[in-house]
């Protein structure tokens, strides 16, 4: 997925209110939107480097949007509205192995009354669906982490897609990790026991989990390499 426009380089003073972020752009300090609602956990230190994307749009109030972080010298995507489009992405141009050449590309198709899936693949007249969680919590130098704060939704997904196998289609959980250099993923267990126990349930009835790195820039983010998972 390329920018639509070049993203703009400036320092990073505070997020507050989930969705605002000050930002220092050489002498001026600019408030601009942040599209990610999460605890961002690990990327919030002020000073850090961000980039933000103009929007010309006169219906925004922020002419700003957060898109990237660098923190401890890697450049993370924050935005989750950017994840799917990666993915979709990802999908149309055969970059994720283990979900090539598929018949049918569908994005958010409900499950059920109460859940609506990321994605509907078709290959070989086997459907299946496909969940996406972004992944920018990292604690050591080279370990993705997911998730970054207790997430009940996390645990329902995960439950449902063990419902989707049962109803005869196959399932996948796909750990799209936004950040430059990493080498592993795991579950962050200690910050949320009760999704980890879910995730080996999940895996036991044979949910199919996948982790893969972006490829990021102030450029683009692509999709590029996958990821060792850790399970313990």
């Amino acid at each position: 997925m390329e920018f639509t426009k070049s993203l703009i380089k400036g320092k990073l003073i505070k997020r507050y209110k989930r969705f605002f972020t000050d930002v220092k752009l050489d002498k001026e300090v600019v408030t601009a939107h942040c599209p990610n609602t999460g605890s961002m956990k690990g990327l919030l230190d002020e000073g850090n480097e961000v980039y933000l994307l103009s929007n010309d749009d006169p219906k925004r109030k922020l002419k700003y949007g957060l898109e990237i972080v660098k923190t401890r010298k890697n450049l993370v995507g924050v935005n989750t509205h950017m994840a799917n489009k990666i993915v979709r992405h990802a999908l149309e141009n055969n970059l994720i192995e283990e979900l090539k050449n598929n018949s049918l590309i569908k994005p958010e198709v409900f499950f059920n009354k109460e859940t609506r899936f990321d994605f509907l693949i078709e290959k070989n007249n086997q459907k299946s669906f496909i969940e996406v969680k972004n992944v920018t919590l990292f604690r050591d130098e080279y370990t993705a982490e997911f998730p970054d704060a207790v997430t009940s939704r996390g645990s329902k997904h995960l439950l449902t897609l063990i419902d989707a196998i049962k109803k005869g289609y196959k399932s996948y959980l796909l750990f799209l990790v936004q950040i430059q250099n990493m080498k592993k993923f795991k579950i962050a267990k200690d910050i949320d026991t009760k999704y980890y126990e879910n995730y080996i349930l999940a895996k036991k009835a044979g949910v199919n989990f996948l982790a893969y790195r972006c490829n990021i820039s102030s450029k683009k983010i692509f999709i590029d390499k996958k990821l060792k998972i850790i399970d313990g």
